[in-house]
């Protein structure tokens, strides 16, 4: 992905309610895989 569709990525994600710690979590999850940045449902 190039910066703009990251951009766009990050402000589609923050117009469906996430917060910014949320986004960032959520990218560095689908880059590294790490578990502990794996997003958890609202019910965890």
């Amino acid at each position: 992905m190039n910066m703009t569709e990251n951009a766009r990525l990050a402000l589609g994600l923050r117009a469906l309610g996430m917060n910014d710690t949320d986004i960032v979590n959520f990218l560095l999850w689908i880059e590294t895989g790490e578990e502990q940045y794996k997003p958890k449902s609202k019910d965890e």
